[in-house]
This record gives C-alpha cells, sequence and structure tokens, in this order.
C-alpha cells in the first residue's frame, strides 16, 4: 500500500541557490500586493496585507517563474453586453446605472473588463418580443442592395452603454459575432435553423452586410476589433433563438469576400475564425444532416483552406472538450492567434445561491482564468455581462445560465463568480502583457492541487494568478530570481499577487524539446518529468530505497549551469536523499552534486556542465513514492 507523508513540517527541501548580496540595511524590502476571493464569500477581491520577498528558496511547493519565458500577448478579459443585459442595466436609474458600469469597466474603481463580444442582432439573451438581424424583410423577399440594413434597434440602449464603457476604460476592444444571417440569406428564410444559401451572391451580400456593421458601429463611435462571420456554425439545435449551420466552405467563402473588404475599409478589424467549442459537441455531431461531414476538425480545416490569410486566429467556448484544443491548434498553426471567446455560468433548478457561487467560482478560475490563458488564449470572455435574478430576460435558449453582475428582485445589484474571476484577470493584466513561464500544478480536471499563470505587464510590473483546487488550505511559495515568498489560500480560493518590476530571472532555461526519461523503477511514466508540465509527474511506484533513478537524454550534448529537481505538488514525495551524475555518452559517468532532501525543490548550481546525459540516483530511504514532477534546466 502506498504510504504518503503530507505534514508542513516534513516538507523542507534543500535549495542550493545561487547566493547573492544580503539585502542592503535599512533599504525597502520587494513586497507583492495580494487579492483574494474565497468561495464563502468572505473575501470578494480583497486586499490583503502584502508579502515581502526574501533572498533563497522555500521548503514548500513551489510555483517558479521565469519571465524570460515568453508566450502569448494578451488582448483582454470580459463578457458580452447582450440586449438583455442592456436591459436589465436600463431598468436601474442613471446613478446606480453607472455605478454598475463604474464597477465593470473602470481600471481602479471596478475591475477594468477590457474586452466585449457583441451580438450582431439577435441571440437567445433578447429583450425584445422578436428576434431580429440589421436587415428584416418579409418572408420570401430579399434586399441584396442592403437597402433596409440599420442598427436603429442598438441605439436606444446598447450603443450609449458601449460609448461609456470605452469611455471608462478607453483600452475596450470589442469583438462583433452575429448568432444568425438575415433571414433572407438562408435555406430557412428565418433566423432560427437552416443554412447559408450557397450561392456566391449571398456570400457577397452577407461580407457587405458585415462590413455594413463594422461602418456603422464605428460612426457610431464604437469601433469593432474583431469580427467573426457566425456564432457556433455547428450548433444545428433549433432552441428557439437565432443559429445557422454554416460548414468550413461556406465559412471559408464568406472570409474570403470579407477580408478584402475589410482590409479597405476598417483595416483594424480582425476576422476570427470558427468561435465554438473546443470539441465538437456530441449533440452536434447527432444532428449532422445525412450525407454531411460533422467535420469534427474544423478549425483545422479552415486553417488550412485559402481564406486563412484573412484569419488572425480561432476563437473557442466552453461548452464542450477542454482547453488543451488550443494548445493542440497552436501547435499546427502557430503563426496564428487563440482567443476564448464565450463560457455562461450556470446551475441546477435546486442550487442554493451558494452552491452556485463555489461552483462556478472554482470552475471558471481553473478551466477559464488559468486552464484557458495557459493554452495560449488572448483573451477570457464569459457571457452575460448582466441578468436579473430570474436568469433572464431571453428569448429561447439557456434558462440557467448566470452574468458577471445580477439585478436583484429588490433592486440592488450583486456581484457573481464570474465577476470575480474575470476581475482577477482584468483589474492587473493589462493589454500587451505576455504569459511568461511559471510552473503549475493542478488540472483543469480538478486534481487539488495549486494552479496558477503568470504574465508580465508592458510597465514591466508581474501578475500572477492562483487558484488552489483544493477544499483545505494549501501553503505554497513563489519564487523568482533567487527570492521567494510563502504564501497559505483557503480552500477554492482565488488569488491575484502583483509586484514591480526589478524581480526576474538569473539564468535563461535551457529548452528540453525532444527530451526522453527512463527510470528504474519504471513506474508511472518516466516521460511526464522532462515533459514541460509540472502538473504530470514521474512516480518510482514504490516505497524509496537507494538507487533508484530517473534518467534524462537531452538528445545531444547541452551545457547547463544549473539544475531544479521539483517533486510537484504531492507534499512528501520528495528524494529523503539524491545524488546528480552526467555523461556524455551513457556509459562513463561523472557526479556533479550529492544532497540530503527535505523538501519538494531541489535547485542545484554547478560549475558550467556539458552533458547528454543525466542521471538523479536516490540515496535515501522512505515510505512516501519519490515524484519528479519537472526537471529543468540553465544556463
Amino acid at each position: 500500500m502506498r504510504r504518503r507523508a503530507f505534514g508542513a513540517a516534513a516538507t523542507a527541501a534543500l535549495l542550493i541557490l545561487a547566493t547573492a548580496p544580503a539585502q542592503a540595511r535599512g533599504a525597502r524590502p520587494v513586497e507583492a500586493r495580494v487579492w483574494v476571493t474565497t468561495v464563502d464569500r468572505a473575501e470578494q477581491l480583497h486586499e490583503r496585507a502584502p508579502v515581502a520577498f526574501a533572498r533563497g528558496g522555500s521548503p514548500e511547493t513551489t510555483i517558479t517563474i521565469d519571465p524570460r519565458t515568453r508566450y502569448q500577448s494578451m488582448d483582454g478579459f470580459g463578457a458580452s453586453l447582450t440586449d438583455s443585459a442592456a436591459s436589465v442595466l436600463y431598468r436601474l436609474d442613471p446613478a446606480a446605472r453607472d455605478d454598475a458600469l463604474r464597477s465593470l469597466f473602470d481600471p481602479r474603481a471596478g475591475i477594468g473588463v477590457g474586452f466585449l463580444r457583441q451580438p450582431i442582432g439577435s441571440s437567445d439573451f433578447t429583450a425584445a418580443a422578436a428576434h431580429y438581424s440589421y436587415d428584416d424583410v418579409p418572408a420570401g423577399r430579399t434586399d441584396f442592395a442592403l437597402r433596409h440594413f440599420s442598427i436603429d434597434h442598438d441605439r436606444a440602449q446598447i450603443l450609449p452603454l458601449l460609448r461609456r464603457a470605452r469611455q471608462l476604460n478607453p483600452d475596450l476592444k470589442i469583438m462583433g459575432t452575429p448568432w444568425s444571417p438575415p433571414a433572407w440569406m438562408k435555406t430557412s428564410d428565418s433566423l432560427i435553423g437552416g443554412h447559408l444559401i450557397d450561392d456566391p451572391r449571398i456570400y457577397d451580400a452577407y461580407a457587405r452586410y458585415l462590413v455594413a456593421f463594422v461602418q456603422a458601429y464605428t460612426r457610431a463611435g464604437v469601433p469593432i476589433d474583431y469580427l467573426t462571420v457566425q456564432n457556433e456554425p455547428q450548433n444545428r439545435h433549433d432552441g428557439g433563438y437565432p443559429g445557422a449551420a454554416v460548414p468550413v466552405a461556406q465559412e471559408a467563402r464568406v472570409i474570403a469576400a470579407l477580408g478584402p473588404l475589410l482590409r479597405r475599409v476598417s483595416p483594424r478589424t480582425k476576422i476570427l475564425g470558427y468561435d465554438h467549442n473546443w470539441a465538437t459537441h456530441p449533440g452536434d455531431v447527432a444532428t449532422t444532416p445525412p450525407g454531411e461531414d460533422p467535420e469534427t476538425d474544423y478549425p483545422y480545416r479552415l486553417l488550412e483552406t485559402p481564406a486563412a490569410r484573412w484569419v488572425a486566429g480561432t476563437a473557442y467556448h466552453c461548452y464542450a472538450g477542454d482547453p488543451s484544443a488550443q494548445t493542440a491548434l497552436h501547435d499546427a498553426h502557430p503563426d496564428k492567434g487563440i482567443w476564448f471567446t464565450e463560457c455562461s455560468g450556470s446551475h441546477g433548478p435546486a442550487d442554493t445561491p451558494e452552491q452556485i457561487f463555489r461552483g462556478t467560482l472554482t470552475w471558471h478560475a481553473r478551466t477559464l482564468a488559468i486552464g484557458a490563458t495557459r493554452n495560449w488564449a488572448k483573451s477570457v470572455v464569459n457571457w452575460n455581462i448582466a441578468l436579473d435574478h430570474t436568469g433572464g430576460p431571453h428569448l429561447g435558449g439557456c434558462g440557467t445560465c448566470t452574468g458577471l453582475l445580477t439585478l436583484q428582485a429588490d433592486g440592488t445589484v450583486t456581484r457573481d463568480a464570474e465577476y470575480f474571476t474575470i476581475g482577477h484577470l482584468a483589474k492587473f493584466v493589462r493589454p500587451g502583457a505576455v504569459r511568461i513561464a511559471s510552473t503549475s500544478f493542478g488540472t483543469t480536471g480538478w486534481n487539488g492541487q495549486i494552479m496558477d499563470v503568470a504574465f508580465r505587464n508592458p510597465d514591466g510590473s508581474t501578475a500572477l494568478v492562483v487558484h488552489n483546487e483544493n477544499d483545505d488550505p494549501r501553503t505554497f511559495a513563489v519564487a523568482v530570481g533567487g527570492r521567494s515568498f510563502v504564501y497559505t489560500l483557503p480552500g477554492g480560493a482565488l488569488a491575484t499577487f502583483t509586484w514591480p518590476r526589478g524581480i526576474t530571472a538569473d539564468r535563461d532555461p535551457v529548452p528540453l524539446t525532444g527530451v526522453t526519461a527512463t527510470a528504474s523503477p519504471a513506474g508511472e511514466t518516466p516521460a511526464a518529468a522532462v515533459d514541460g508540465d509540472a502538473s504530470t509527474r514521474w512516480s518510482s511506484g514504490a516505497a524509496q530505497q537507494p538507487g533508484q533513478y530517473l534518467q534524462a537524454d537531452l538528445g545531444r550534448a547541452r551545457v547547463f549551469r544549473r539544475v531544479a529537481i521539483d517533486s510537484g505538488g504531492y507534499t512528501g514525495d520528495y528524494a529523503r536523499g539524491w545524488e546528480l551524475t552526467a555523461s556524455t555518452d551513457g556509459a562513463t559517468w561523472r557526479t556533479l552534486a550529492r544532497g540530503a532532501g527535505a523538501g519538494q525543490l531541489n535547485t542545484v548550481d554547478l560549475r558550467p556542465t556539458r552533458a547528454r546525459y543525466l542521471r538523479i540516483t536516490s540515496t535515501g530511504s522512505s515510505g512516501s513514492w519519490w515524484s519528479i514532477a519537472d526537471l529543468r534546466l540553465y544556463r
């Protein structure tokens, strides 16, 4: 039977760090500011006392941040100001409405929402009595000249709110998405159901319709930064709200017509493709008409068409699959961006408000705030920015969705879990920030560990978002550039840490692409120790004994000056004693260092060393298994 040691006293780590001069006497220590949201609402983006960085490391599970390893730049975080959301906000008197908008968009007084995804025409969250597009004509008629095009419906509530949002946050980005083309462009002659008619004149007309929207909104003071041609193009369900099936070939034809028009009249507006789930929903596969391809690889196919030249990247939703799909597409098309553009909180009929808040906070924290961004998303966008206490108004579609804000029956406005999951990003991660490397031990599927994502802002400051997946408090350390601090988060809590420029890495990482690993005993997945993912690990599968080892083949001789041996989030799975050896040929070995383990992270500084093979050998005994979640080398 497997035995583990979990006590905090048993987790002191050996850290052999490059020594640095002690902090000058009297100098002010570098501190991280801390904001926390807890699942019981006791803290809601509450700023706690700051925590100071100290020289050296920690015995705790350690989030190691590497500002020199950079990933995608960030555009913003937010939701959708739907027709329903606008209607709800307009039930408030002007002062209360402006307070609500400030709480959403003001970067100082609120959370600084910086990205809105706006329906082009009607969606299921429509307060009007009937669904609408911007070019409605009587059944059986057409309007290829777009003589009836008008955005007048939006002038009363939606556009004034958007203009005010842009005043409060001048960095706000806006994306337009249609739930359906005008009915006369579809096989159903209805906003609900049907396909886009397969006719070059229709493709041209639809492209001009979308450009007319961009131009009309720009004239109204709301320029459009991004545009998709169809919300959820594989969603064939008749949910009583607008939708259209638009296969890859049709979307490509619309984009081929749209791209040159946008370049001419609105070059700032970028086209995003797909705008649907991480994986094709089983219901969409089941409703594929006989003889049609369900196109379960839709975004890949779209980016392989000639129309891809006009596509900046791909937009994703959360209702099927998981965020790893974003990384898979990025790896296949690294020149194209990834945006996450829709997910709604929801609940069961018997769920209490406390259950809804807890479940939404924890799922959105691990899956969207951290999971989506760690998988290349440049944005995280929820669905409705505001709804009433009934989850509406809506016209078809979702009856259990939640918003960032809720207008209660007594006229008060409450901030819900999605407000805080977006807020922990939007308030602290500025437009143009870049995600940087950080070790994370949790998974979107829930494994009870600490997970995180880190960003470097344009001003050089750092924002680190951390979620404790476990129901119990967890203690962890944050390390960067030879400094660290230790913190404890309550069970389920979400936190953001920020600190100013000046703390940076003191070594460059050695890329480990193509590195392989073997172990004795083989235990659990030796390759997981060298996959660059600290949420996976090799474990010995047996109690620790001298002579057990993990060996890495670097593929070729490489030069390094530091080795980090990270045992990950399972406290107690560190080697009680270890020896580090190296070889150029796999036959002749030399000893680089030895030590007595005492915690999760061992960082070994060396003279410049050239080797192809590294072996970490256990020299101690323990009833606990031995794990290595992440092996890292530095120059």
